[in-house]
């Protein structure tokens, strides 16, 4: 009967299949990649071991090169000692040369450190030999170039086998008289190279051991800095990193320790109207940014969702170190925000005119209950008085501003910052030389810009004249006047409150700057901003009652390009 596998897993089944998760994780161990910092190990090892080796081949062949030099210079030196030697002549000239000469031969062997001396006679029979039973024969080798009184060396095959040789003649009287051959063999000389052979090959090994350390030690440091990534890996993110810099919509600084410019992408230099000058590794305090912004930049601790104000943007700022047990850098982000500032502000101005609308809705109820009461009361030519001098107030502020702005954006917004202003019991007056005709504005004067500019200084001027009246001022009260004049627009708005300290006009315009509880401070710098923006400028003076007077003049005509 056939086994059926049991479900606890104990079967030849689940053995299998059990067996499957390891072979897999085998086989995608087999197929990744060798790391960059493996690889460059293993290129590095290679080539230490070969520079290694050709030394030491190279330190051999010229060890046994010098090796054989020195043996040539060792037996010339001893020759032609042995063939100045008087004890030589004497014997040479003796009835029987083997008997003073033979132990004569062995103490220069002893002492000179040669493997053989051997003298003879200028026939070349040996008078003396290390193998006494070779005395008295015939000399192996050359001596004609000695016979002719020249000393020589060679390499040459004897009795006692391959040997480096010197032969050289002993003169006296002006003739050659014998000849003297002092030679070490060639295996004495190998036997020398190979003990300098052991000493370089020790040398060798040392060396491969040193540089295998330090290519290891060094290729660890680069395996924690690439994070045991392979070279494909590398150049897919390096690909994938440059991609995103270039398609990502917010933009991306990263600063060094020293708060150099690592990397800036394209969306933050628009940002930043950094243009296309090169700002990779200049420092942030070089790059021309408005104050607040390169102190954001510079500062150690995180920013979160700061707004700051460039020449013609507002943004965002996030910023975040970097650390990996010590301060590598920051991350900055930015975010546009002038698109949504402006809605913001334009938002507040219409919830403005809302709760102005709720409050005259209010107020018309209670008018309108008066009227009704005053009718019931029999009373109806007062009714009607009562009704037409509330409307006609109302009208006529309507038909002064229609009348003198014919620009429906400017009407609106006027119109809207009456109302409110009459809801918090400040009157607002627009001038009788207000003229402002629909079609004068050029179309690159964008009305949002003429929303930020009017609305922020009619807000600031409402809130400096409530608060100039609470503190023992005069009735509250706030005069525009909005004109087209020749080739520029004029905007000029006055108010009644305690005005500005000379000493701070030069930093009405900064970033933060505010006479307001925390969280205010922006509205004069957009100002500034979208008049700079538009070409235009921004001055603040003292108006002749004591209060603040902001001047707006922007440009109608564009300058034609160079």
């Amino acid at each position: 009967m056939p086994s059926i596998p049991r479900a606890n897993g104990t079967g030849p089944a689940a053995g299998s299949h059990a067996a499957d998760g390891p072979r897999r994780d085998r086989a995608l161990t087999r197929t990744r990649p060798r790391s960059l910092a493996g690889q460059l190990f293993a290129v590095q090892v290679v080539i230490v071991a070969l520079v290694v080796t050709g030394c030491a081949v190279l330190a051999y062949v010229n060890a046994g090169d010098r090796a054989e030099d020195a043996a040539r210079d060792r037996v010339v030196a001893a020759a032609t000692a042995v063939a100045d030697s008087d004890t030589v002549v004497r014997a040479a000239a003796s009835a029987d040369p083997s008997r003073t000469l033979e132990p004569y031969a062995e103490r220069v062997t002893a002492d000179a450190g040669v493997d053989f001396v051997t003298i003879m006679d200028t026939h070349g029979i040996r008078w003396t030999h290390p193998d006494k039973s070779r005395i008295g024969e015939h000399f192996l080798g050359h001596i004609a170039p000695a016979l002719r009184g020249r000393t020589f060396t060679e390499t040459y095959t004897g009795t006692l086998g391959p040997s480096v040789r010197v032969v050289t003649p002993v003169m006296s009287g002006g003739r050659v008289v014998a000849l003297v051959s002092i030679g070490i063999k060639v295996d004495t000389i190998s036997r020398e190279v190979r003990a300098q052979l052991t000493v370089l090959v020790l040398v060798a090994l040392a060396a491969l051991a040193v540089g295998g350390l330090g290519t290891y030690v060094a290729n660890r440091r680069l395996r924690r800095h690439t994070h045991g990534m392979a070279a494909t890996e590398l150049s897919r993110m390096y690909d994938y990193h440059q991609a995103t810099l270039h398609a990502v919509r917010e933009g991306l600084i990263l600063l060094d320790a020293d708060r150099r410019v690592a990397l800036c992408n394209d969306a933050a230099r628009d940002l930043l109207s950094l243009g296309e000058q090169d700002v990779v590794g200049r420092f942030v305090d070089a790059l021309g940014l408005p104050a607040s912004l390169t102190g954001a930049l510079l500062a150690s601790e995180p920013r979160l969702d700061e707004v700051h104000l460039t020449s013609e943007r507002v943004v965002v700022v996030n910023t975040s170190p970097v650390r990996g047990g010590e301060r590598r850098g920051t991350v900055v982000t930015l975010r546009d925000r002038t698109d949504l500032q402006a809605l913001t502000g334009e938002l507040d101005s219409v919830r403005g005119f809302a709760e102005a609308l709720r409050s005259q809705a209010h107020e018309s109820s209670n008018r309108l209950h008066t009227v009704v009461s005053l009718i019931e009361l029999g009373r109806a030519d007062e009714a009607v008085e009562f009704a037409t001098s509330e409307l006609e107030l109302a009208q006529a502020l309507t038909d002064r501003v229609v009348a003198a702005v014919g620009e429906p954006v400017l009407a609106a917004l006027l119109l809207g910052k009456a109302a409110e202003a009459h809801e918090r019991g400040v009157e607002l007056t627009v001038t009788e030389d207000s003229r402002i005709d629909d079609g004068v504005l050029p179309p690159a004067l964008a009305a949002r810009d003429l929303v930020t500019v009017l609305g922020n200084l009619m807000d600031n001027a409402i809130d400096a004249a409530i608060e100039g009246a609470a503190r023992g001022g005069s009735r509250p009260s706030v005069t525009v006047r909005a004109r087209a004049e020749e080739d520029e627009l004029l905007l000029r708005v006055t108010d009644s409150g305690r005005g500005v300290d000379p000493a701070a006009i030069e930093e009405v315009f900064r970033r933060g700057w505010t006479t307001k509880s925390e969280g205010h401070g922006l509205g004069l710098a957009l100002v500034e901003q979208a008049a700079r923006r538009a070409g235009g400028t921004v001055a603040l003076d003292r108006a002749p009652g004591g209060g603040a007077r902001f001047t707006v003049r922007l440009p109608l005509r564009q300058e034609a390009p160079a």
